[in-house]
């Protein structure tokens, strides 16, 4: 595809008052002319148009979702700030930690990229091709690929460190401790810096993304099997992560119910309420994790398979559309997630249930004062009448 601000640039500077004289041309014939002019408007009205498809959209949304998910991780962390001061439990200390991390983590990554897509949109994008990356789209592409693996790391180890909890909780007292916590948490972050930085050896690349307002993994262009090689790799392991989690979260989640059912004594029941609470918090950040993040997954799997079997064809725009489409998602990933803990917790349950049941029984008291009310007043008459 030709570069349209290249062509601008090309005919701005050609028809500048600077530019050297030039020997006059031999005239042209009318049909000469003709098919110049032909050519002309066809250039001109192509390059408006791949102009119009490339501009990138309002900045005005891209500001207000990054103001929303700032505020949110905010609120999130003051919350798990009070409720790790009032402590109790030390499988619920494990879970808040790990929880504390995909906050902080989500905040990262949510105003680090962020900020940096935000310039380019202010800067109107980087024009086509979108196959080269300077300095700050190797920085972007990098916290992109870190900051996605990292939350979908963290909901697996917190899924498998519940499910260790509520299956064999003396195992769990034993091997579960803070330190070890930390360890795990240095770990997954590890982990996710070195898949980040694999393109600085070689394996992989990171270029400017349709419409040229963000960077990621090449998925199309001039695509290689090291480009492939990154892309499964990227992709495999959320994927993984995600199954992994639900699985863990599915036997976690029968394991409560059933131990309800066989109704666990005053003290059980007391202490499966606190694990109740964590593995419906962990459900929902699961939910919000596949619905965010595997469209985006899928697709640069899809997209770079074809990409490199050169099988394109018309569908090039419709592949660029779903990758926009993808990131879209994902970059709500790290808004859902604090909503996910704040509205999930006892407390908010709680009330909601209490509002919820307090209506009921108003509605259900009126209804009782209405009937005394009627049947008394009928009883009068009858009294009355004798």
């Amino acid at each position: 595809m030709s570069d349209p601000w290249n062509a601008v640039m090309f005919s701005m500077h050609y028809n500048s008052s600077d530019a050297a004289p030039v020997a006059p041309l031999a005239p042209l014939s009318n049909q000469s002319q003709g098919v110049a002019g032909v050519a002309a408007v066809a250039r001109r009205d192509n390059l408006t148009s791949e102009k119009s498809t490339s501009t990138p959209g309002d900045p005005t949304v891209a500001g207000l979702s990054m103001t929303l998910g700032i505020l949110s991780n905010i609120v999130a962390l003051v919350i798990l700030a009070n409720a790790y001061t009032n402590l109790r439990r030390r499988s619920k200390a494990t879970f808040l930690l790990f929880a504390s991390s995909l906050v902080v983590t989500d905040f990262a990554g949510h105003v680090i990229p962020g900020a940096l897509v935000l310039r380019l949109y202010l800067s109107g994008g980087v024009s086509e091709p979108h196959d080269s990356a300077d300095a700050l789209c190797q920085f972007l592409g990098g916290s992109m690929v870190f900051f996605g693996l990292c939350p979908l790391f963290l909901g697996c180890a917190m899924a498998a460190e519940r499910c260790l909890g509520v299956t064999q909780p003396l195992l769990h007292a034993s091997l579960v401790t803070t330190t070890r916590t930390k360890l795990c948490l240095s770990v997954i972050w590890l982990v996710a810096l070195c898949v980040a930085l694999l393109p600085c050896f070689q394996l992989g690349s990171y270029t400017y993304q349709f419409p040229g307002t963000w960077c990621f993994i090449k998925v199309l262009g001039d695509t290689n099997w090291t480009d492939v090689a990154f892309v499964l790799l990227f992709s495999g392991l959320g994927l993984t992560s995600l199954a992994v989690a639900f699985i863990c979260n599915t036997v976690s989640g029968v394991t409560l119910v059933l131990a309800r059912l066989r109704k666990k004594p005053c003290g059980h029941r007391s202490a499966k309420s606190h694990d109740i609470e964590m593995v419906v918090q962990l459900v929902g950040i699961m939910v919000t994790s596949c619905i965010c993040w595997s469209p985006l997954l899928i697709f640069g799997l899809m997209t770079v398979m074809r990409s490199y079997n050169s099988s394109f064809g018309e569908d090039l725009k419709t592949y660029k559309t779903l990758m926009v489409m993808g990131v879209r998602l994902a970059s709500w990933n790290q808004i859902l997630d604090p909503w996910v803990y704040i509205l999930l917790r006892r407390a908010v349950l709680r009330k909601i249930y209490l509002i919820t049941k307090g209506q009921s029984d108003l509605k259900g008291s009126t209804f009782r004062r209405w009937e005394a009310s009627s049947f008394q007043s009928s009883e009068k008459n009858v009294v009355n009448r004798i």
